[in-house]
């Protein structure tokens, strides 16, 4: 155990409280500022609409955990948390102002400003206490020291990971296996620091704080004698399953009742996320149809000039959760082929494309006018690129987890597309290698990777040489 390994461990309650009560300040402190910066008075109605802000915080807090301790998780997504608190502690505030009849009293600024500086205080404290406890545990204090059962491929991961986060003050001592040295075969052996029987006498004594069990699930009656034997100790311990054969798709964990339910299969934008995903799509969509409003009015006008038929191609397409859509495109060719059943894809000296449409198709611009899709509902700026009802149909049989991809709502633009899967898809192989990139982004969802996909988009993604 280092030197100062033990520091502010014995306080770790009173730093929970330390969040809550610099809560508590903030919270009035941006009220206070709001008022002044506005050059309202600060008198007793305000007074009054803060401490109402700090009980509706308190409460709101207390459910849905705010204040648990945050060093498994990244600061992102606790600040992600709190506005999702404060954002109940804002409907309650109007609520009641409502209900009373007082928001005549207060300034619509005043306050307007107090629901969007509050949070922020709230933020830029959360950051500073971290990276004031990051530095302390660089330097040895505030860190815990952690074991691993099972010196096998999950574990070896699991502590690699370990390393990788350093900031979470968890200083890992080692490895625990009642197993001979013989029977493990992978990385890690050297940092084997005894059998399970040691490892009960060191929680014992204290010389351990915490215990990640990565034991295989066929070894539930092991683990179980192992977690009977801990439970005479006051470590932490979490159990760390392997779920790799399951072949998990956004994978998270929930409770029905008393029974923990872990996703096999589930749409990432869960929540908060959905919300935010969708905000991202109208905010995107909305500013992008306001620069190319003219273009596509040129466009429309070339498209009907130069070719007969409709301006506007609709497609029938498999959106989110395999639901049917229409998508929008300009029309490039000069038929307008929609089968169900059989649909040819576009392909290189295609006869059917126009001269206009082919270039529309190789920059890209036959598919802007799936941002008024995106506006809809029924496309997002980024996700997996939608493929016709019959290729759909076709694939779903031959590519494993095929339709996992429609989890999520289609993108005009996706993580395969920047990747060079794109364009006609004449092989199995070229299929299964786009729906490798689609499941990766379904898995690795954040709202920083589809910033980052729509920036490669506007920077390499428009034309490509598969594009035809």
């Amino acid at each position: 155990m280092t030197k100062h390994s033990g520091f502010i461990r014995p306080y770790q309650s009173k730093i929970s409280w330390a969040y809550r009560l610099g809560d508590v300040l903030l919270v009035v402190l941006a009220l206070y500022v709001s008022c002044w910066v506005f050059g309202a008075p600060w008198k007793a109605h305000y007074e009054l609409a803060a401490f109402v802000g700090v009980v509706l915080l308190v409460l709101f807090s207390a459910q849905n955990d705010l204040y648990r301790s945050w060093r498994l998780f990244r600061l992102h997504k606790e600040i992600l948390q709190l506005f999702s608190v404060w954002a109940y502690v804002v409907v309650g505030l109007l609520l009641i102002a409502f209900m009373t009849k007082s928001t005549i009293d207060y300034s619509r600024l005043v306050i307007s400003t107090w629901f969007i500086v509050a949070p922020v205080f709230m933020s830029l404290y959360r950051y500073i206490l971290r990276k004031v406890l990051y530095k302390l545990r660089e330097n040895g204090w505030n860190t815990r020291a952690t074991a691993i059962v099972g010196a096998n491929e999950q574990g070896v991961r699991f502590a690699k990971n370990l390393d990788n986060a350093r900031w979470m003050g968890m200083r890992f001592i080692g490895f625990y296996d009642d197993r001979e040295i013989d029977r493990i075969h992978v990385g890690g052996i050297d940092e084997i620091k005894g059998n399970l029987d040691e490892l009960i006498v060191q929680a014992k004594s204290g010389e351990i704080d915490t215990i990640y069990l990565t034991m295989p699930l066929k070894a539930e009656s092991r683990a179980q004698e192992l977690i009977a034997r801990l439970a005479d100790t006051t470590v932490s311990l979490y159990y760390v399953p392997d779920f790799s054969s399951l072949d998990i798709l956004s994978g998270s964990w929930m409770t029905l009742g008393d029974s923990a339910v872990v996703s096999v299969f589930e749409n990432p934008y869960f929540g908060v996320d959905g919300w935010l995903k969708r905000v991202e799509d109208v905010v995107l969509a909305s500013c992008v149809l306001v620069v190319i409003a003219l273009p596509m009015i040129a466009i429309a006008i070339a498209v009907k000039v130069t070719s007969p038929g409709p301006v506007i191609f609709k497609q029938r397409r498999y959106g989110i959760n395999g639901q049917e859509i229409e998508v929008w495109k300009f029309r490039s060719m000069t038929t307008c082929d929609d089968d169900i059943n059989d649909i040819q894809q576009a392909q290189r000296n295609d006869a059917r494309i126009t001269k206009l449409g082919e270039f529309l198709r190789k920059s890209s611009l036959d598919e802007l006018p799936q941002f008024l899709n995106v506006l809809k509902g029924e496309m997002s700026i980024v996700g997996p690129r939608p493929h016709a009802v019959a290729h759909n149909e076709l694939y779903r049989a031959e590519i494993h987890r095929y339709m996992m991809r429609h989890k999520v709502k289609p993108g005009i633009t996706g993580w395969a597309q920047i990747n060079g899967w794109r364009g006609e898809t004449e092989s199995k192989d070229k299929m299964e290698k786009r729906i490798e990139y689609d499941l990766d982004y379904i898995r690795n969802w954040s709202l920083y990777f589809d910033l980052k996909i729509f920036c490669l988009t506007l920077i390499k993604g428009f034309i490509n040489k598969n594009a035809y």
